[in-house]
């Protein structure tokens, strides 16, 4: 009986599911319609600028609404970069979060072990190695690089526009959240 109550709050606690990736100006390609003998062409500048973003998809405990969080940067993810995000996050979930995410060198060290003493109320919990599709944060990377394929910016400014307002698009669209969940391969259902 002591035990049971003693991990009640995981009735109670957000499922956080986290990841990060990167956009570049190089423009991802997919294959598209064209009238026969015209091939479209994407001109662009060999530039390898990049635009770094870190997500967070959340389900809520008792009603299983699910959230979007995300923050850009313009460089690679820090650890330092982590526990600022995770800090902001525990600012907007008020119960006991359970975070999933990889074994990611950005995710150990020193600066999310303060987090985790600052805030015992955030629980790490990590995924196996080499699994990302267990990790339905993937699946918003999927969803926003498919709408950025054949997309050529010339500037990060501008491709940091197009990666919000993607971003929030999805951030905004219950049903695109609900099938990140059920792309991956998890074990419970969201109806």
């Amino acid at each position: 009986m002591a035990q049971g109550k003693k991990n009640a709050w995981r009735l109670r606690a957000h499922l956080v599911f986290l990841d990060e990736s990167g956009f570049m100006l190089i423009p991802p390609l997919q294959r598209t319609w064209a009238p026969r003998g015209q091939t479209p062409v994407l001109r662009h500048r060999y530039r390898r600028d990049k635009l770094s973003v870190i997500s967070a998809l959340t389900m809520s405990p008792t009603r299983q609404r699910l959230g979007l969080y995300y923050q850009t940067f313009a460089d690679n993810v820090t650890q330092l970069n982590m526990a600022a995000f995770l800090r902001n996050l525990l600012r907007h979930l008020r119960q006991h979060v359970i975070l999933v995410w990889d074994q990611a060198a950005q995710h150990k060290g020193d600066p999310i072990a303060a987090v985790c003493r600052d805030h015992p109320r955030l629980h790490l919990e990590y995924l196996p190695a080499y699994a990302p599709e267990l990790n339905p944060d993937e699946f918003v990377w999927r969803q926003a690089k498919q709408q950025l394929t054949n997309n050529c910016p010339d500037h990060l400014d501008t491709l940091f526009d197009h990666v919000i307002t993607v971003l929030g698009m999805i951030a905004h669209e219950p049903d695109r959240l609900r099938a990140c969940f059920q792309h991956a391969d998890l074990p419970f259902d969201l109806n």
